[in-house]
């Protein structure tokens, strides 16, 4: 096993430390860091990074790197453990999904040394993290008002991330295309395995969702032989697959009633619930597109036309 050296600072095999990486000063000229956490295991084996709050809202994937960082020690690990739990520093202080400037990190990678504040954080975070990995899981909830059902998105047809995926464990796997300027889409093209994990909500922690997130780390890592089988523990499902996603939108303008709950099987034209005007004068069916299961849906009742209201994974689910 080799040291493994991040933000100027080597850590030996064996052993793990706790970094800071500099990224900018406050008008106040306070700086702010990206806290990284190594651990180096004791033998050569896959180097895995987990990010969480690239969305600096999102605040489930923090809970389940500090879980996962007290269950992971040094010589009990093969290979390495990489772990951020708050990339987007700057949203995550201001409970905010984007960064100062309003732009989103998440379409910010690559990045440059010389470009925006996101661009620099992206930049960052390739060279001192990703550079040193072979794999990746990105943790994430969902935004705007919305909430996700458990479910992992990754390119399912490259298979040693396909194998990853099952390993996770959680209800539903899909198949997603990369977004430009996303970390998932920058470190794919290093040939680096990434899983995205969704579930729960903006600036809410669920329960649920932090022990399905926290438990399919630890099977991916067990999966990827970084640690022992022995002191996991198995998700006990079988994941759902879906190779297509598609979004109900909002017909008309009103209050949304919705008549169905996460991880649902759902029928092509069944009813899902319906939009109301305030006096209740008129009832808009809402209904699915297809057949599939539910994996999310909007929070906030009052709705407009168009709104992106339930999205459903695609195919034949029972449940």
């Amino acid at each position: 096993m080799t040291p493994i050296t991040v933000g100027g600072i080597t850590v030996a095999p064996g052993t793990e430390q706790r970094i800071e990486l500099p990224i900018a000063r406050l008008p106040t000229q306070t700086m702010l860091s990206l806290p990284v956490h190594v651990i180096n295991g004791h033998s050569d084996g896959p180097h895995l990074w987990l990010s969480a709050a690239i969305h600096g809202d999102e605040l489930n994937g923090v809970e389940i790197i500090r879980q996962v960082l007290e269950q992971v020690k040094p010589n009990k690990l093969q290979g390495a453990l990489l772990a951020v739990p708050i990339v987007n520093i700057f949203g995550f202080i201001e409970q905010s999904r984007y960064l100062p400037d309003r732009r989103d990190l998440n379409r910010s990678f690559p990045g440059s040394a010389k470009g925006s504040l996101a661009g620099r954080i992206a930049h960052l975070f390739m060279k001192e993290i990703v550079s040193h990995c072979s794999h990746g899981i990105d943790l994430h909830t969902a935004s705007n008002h919305r909430v996700n059902l458990p479910q992992i998105r990754a390119n399912l047809d490259d298979s040693e991330t396909y194998r990853c995926a099952q390993a996770f464990g959680a209800p539903a796997i899909i198949h997603a295309n990369t977004r430009d300027g996303s970390l998932r889409q920058a470190a794919a093209k290093q040939g680096i395995s990434v899983l995205l994990y969704e579930s729960g909500e903006a600036l809410r922690f669920d329960q649920e969702a932090i022990k399905v997130g926290v438990e399919g780390v630890l099977q991916v890592m067990s999966v990827l032989k970084m640690l022992d089988s022995d002191s996991t523990n198995t998700q006990g499902t079988t994941p759902q697959e879906s190779r297509d996603t598609k979004w109900v939108r909002a017909s008309q303008s009103g209050i949304l009633h919705l008549q169905i709950e996460l991880g649902q099987a759902v029928s092509k034209r069944q009813k899902i619930g319906y939009i109301a005007d305030a006096l209740g004068d008129t009832n808009k069916r809402v209904q699915s597109p297809c057949d599939g299961m539910v994996i999310g849906f909007t929070k906030n009742p009052l709705v407009n036309q168009g709104d992106g209201i339930v999205h459903i994974a695609a195919g034949s689910f029972r449940n």
